[in-house]
């Protein structure tokens, strides 16, 4: 009996070991506190009363740049796997360009709901960061997205073969502990994977359109598209735009920047340039840790020029 009631408690105390680990695993450097204008010295004060974060003022933030070697391995690990399904699905103009387009609408939904999930854990071991709801409340809008952009490479067929699946789940599946781990521990690090994957997105995407418009605008529209970008309320789909193009007279163009969908092509314009937009906040989450930046200007992120050799003298 004694030794039942010792193992019991050694186990209690692992498990309780294991807690902890996982809670102080979860915990992040403070972020830092972005506001809109230089706060007066009161505000300062009162924002410093309630959050041990710094306030610092957007308009003064230069972006910031990833270390050289960091930037360096997210753009091998991102251009090995790119350049495996450009080998494994080589754009022919045929319906096999849809099985590629939907291993890759597969593996770049992933990160979203990485994000999630690291975000939902931390709200579970009591962290309340100031501007983390909109965060993720923005990462749930870009995964849905992503979804739509999946559901519609389904009803054209990509995912029609077994072995397709097998290969995208399983990539997804990996990826998503991959960028899991990584954002634990590197939120930066872990958004610059998707800045990366956004930009292939966009500029295969935008290659195909002009390799292929002829084809494309032959093509009907899938209905879960018309549904998605025609029929249902446009909340979450304006809510991932978070870097807002205007119009001459300074409105925001983004309900209103839906085309009317009359082919396959318009749909292909649509999904592309969703893949803008998610560049646009994830290179803003890179360099500013805030999701609208500074004004409308957005630029990749640039690694951090390496140090000069001293000089012999």
């Amino acid at each position: 009996v004694c030794r039942v009631e010792k193992h019991h408690l050694s186990m209690r105390g692992l498990l309780l070991c294991a807690a902890v680990g996982a809670a102080c695993a979860f915990q992040r450097a403070p972020r830092t506190i972005v506001s809109r204008a230089a706060p007066s010295s009161h505000s300062s004060r009162f924002v410093a009363s309630r959050s041990p974060r710094v306030v610092a003022s957007l308009a003064t933030r230069e972006p910031a740049m990833m270390d050289g070697g960091i930037y360096k391995f997210n753009k091998v690990v991102i251009d090995s796997v790119y350049d495996l399904i450009c080998l494994l699905y080589p754009v022919t103009g045929g319906p096999r360009d849809f099985a590629r387009f939907y291993v890759l609408e597969t593996v770049a939904r992933v990160p979203y709901f990485a994000y999630l999930s690291v975000m939902h854990l931390r709200e579970t071991f009591g962290e309340r960061t100031p501007g983390d709801s909109e965060r993720m409340r923005t990462h749930y809008a870009e995964a849905d997205n992503e979804l739509h952009h999946l559901l519609i490479m389904e009803a054209l067929g990509g995912n029609s073969s077994v072995i397709d699946r097998t290969l995208a789940q399983t990539m997804a599946f990996g990826y998503y502990w991959y960028v899991t781990a990584v954002y634990s521990f590197s939120e930066q690090a872990a958004y610059h994977l998707s800045e990366l994957i956004e930009d292939h997105a966009f500029n295969t995407y935008d290659k195909y359109l002009t390799n292929n418009e002829a084809m494309l605008k032959k093509l009907p529209v899938p209905q879960i598209a018309r549904k998605y970008y025609e029929l249902d309320n446009p909340f979450l789909f304006d809510l991932f735009c978070t870097v807002k193009d205007v119009n001459e007279r300074g409105q925001p163009l983004y309900s209103a920047r839906r085309p009317k969908l009359e082919t396959l092509y318009d749909v292909f314009v649509n999904v592309r340039n969703d893949e803008r937009e998610h560049w646009k906040t994830l290179c803003n989450l890179v360099q500013y840790d805030d999701m609208q930046g500074v004004g409308n200007t957005v630029i990749g992120t640039e690694p951090m020029p390496e140090p000069k050799a001293a000089a012999i003298l």
